[in-house]
């Protein structure tokens, strides 16, 4: 049920951010006197339509009857495909040269159009990553952007969910539900500091501070009817066990997540990040070529170990890379189950990687449609729709291709 609820947020998240992203196009046509045809969220067949009638402004139904039909106004459509949305234009290609068509439009504002949908993605996690610091920004990144006079940490608990029978835990008197927020003496801001801390102390007497809501406890006195039940610090020390035991401590537990909270420079920390994240973006981008490539290119040698490690190099690209599939019906569940605030997160994190994406120079991306206009007005040559059709076409192709490949990745993945 968990996988089920998660899969169905993913597709409506995904389906948010491309539709930001069409609006932005969207905007920008409009506001460039590009004409533009339909608005759709979720791809056909449509559930519903309406149309704005072209004289007085007015929205109103559209028939199934018309739905095929040219209109005059502008259509706005649900459709029945939670996958996006889109924006259609009039003239989309560049050689349409028709009073407010995309073709017709100056270089400059055909410019704006094809990047008006990258703004929106960047736009939108801006606004994300500066409502979460505000309300709780989760810590991911080594080396997080932020403004340390203006944050406030709260620190990560350890919270036992379960205390061994007979266990150095049992003996030193933690309970379900304790929350460990000091060893040593000292506050931790990494799960991974407590788990080397019982390593280090192995077999020694371990000092750990616990948060308890204990039942009737305060002020010494431990009866329900005088007082009510408050947290309070308490002390335990464990005897751990050595190395060659089962366990050190013997607790189960999960972590509270650490969050950061921004007050004046919440807009600075979303702004900052965006940047950060598109940064990591393009990086890891960068890497997955260059492992590809010089992967495929050690393939050739005729020594052993170079085709070794690029067969390495060639399997980290395939372990990087995660298509609809993957994030779906990996990511969005595991999201969904750590709450809203990480769910937002990777929501902002997603936003600014189809913005990245479509940045890049490919044809079937906008990117690649600004690059191929670009190019052949530099030539001063017209760029006719058979030809930017064919390009766009078999660049589309290519990618479908990388989205198979990527998609059978991901479903070994979940089998395994």
């Amino acid at each position: 049920m968990d996988i089920l609820v998660g899969v169905i947020v993913g597709l409506l998240v995904l389906m948010l951010l491309v539709t930001a992203h069409e609006f932005g196009h969207f905007i920008m046509a409009r506001r460039n006197g590009v004409k533009v045809l339909e608005f759709g969220i979720g791809f056909p067949p449509k559930a519903i339509a309406w149309v704005k009638d072209a004289k007085t402004g007015k929205w109103k139904r559209l028939p199934k009857s018309e739905w095929k039909k040219p209109q005059k106004g502008l259509i706005f459509s649900l459709n029945w495909l939670p996958i996006g949305g889109f924006c259609q234009m009039d003239g989309e290609s560049a050689e349409d040269e028709r009073a407010g068509t995309f073709g017709a439009a100056s270089f400059w504002t055909k410019t704006k159009i094809l990047f008006g949908g990258v703004a929106m993605n960047w736009l939108l996690a801006f606004v994300i990553l500066t409502i979460l610091a505000w309300t709780g920004m989760p810590e991911f990144l080594e080396g997080q952007f932020t403004i340390d006079s203006d944050t406030r940490r709260n620190d990560i608990a350890v919270v036992v969910e379960k205390v061994a029978e007979g266990s150095p835990a049992e003996k030193a008197g933690f309970l379900e539900g304790d929350k460990i927020i000091k060893i040593g003496g000292e506050s931790f801001t990494r799960l991974a500091d407590f788990a080397a801390y019982n390593e280090v102390h192995a077999g020694e007497v371990a000092n750990y501070t616990v948060l308890r809501y204990g039942t009737g406890y305060c002020d010494g006195k431990m009866t329900v009817k005088e007082c009510e039940p408050t947290e309070h610090e308490q002390d335990l020390l464990a005897q751990l066990n050595g190395t060659e035991a089962e366990y050190l401590l013997g607790v189960s537990m999960w972590a509270e997540e650490g969050l950061s909270y921004s007050t004046w420079s919440a807009p600075i920390v979303g702004a900052g990040l965006t940047l950060q994240i598109t940064g990591e973006t393009f990086k890891g981008l960068g890497d997955l070529v260059w492992n590809l490539i010089s992967g495929v290119g050690a393939q050739l040698s005729f020594d052993s170990s170079v085709r070794d490690a690029g067969k390495e190099s060639i399997s980290t690209v395939g372990e990087s890379v995660s298509g609809p599939v993957g994030i779906i019906g990996t990511l969005f569940p595991s999201f969904t189950a750590a709450g809203p605030t990480n769910l937002a997160f990777l929501a902002a994190i997603i936003s600014i990687s189809l913005a990245c994406m479509n940045v890049l120079p490919i044809p079937a991306l906008d990117g690649g449609r600004w690059l191929l206009i670009a190019i052949y007005k530099i030539r001063k040559k017209k760029l006719t729709k058979e030809i930017e059709e064919k390009i766009v076409s078999r660049a589309f192709m290519v990618l479908l291709a990388i989205m198979f490949i990527i998609t059978i990745l991901d479903v070994v993945r979940i089998v395994k």
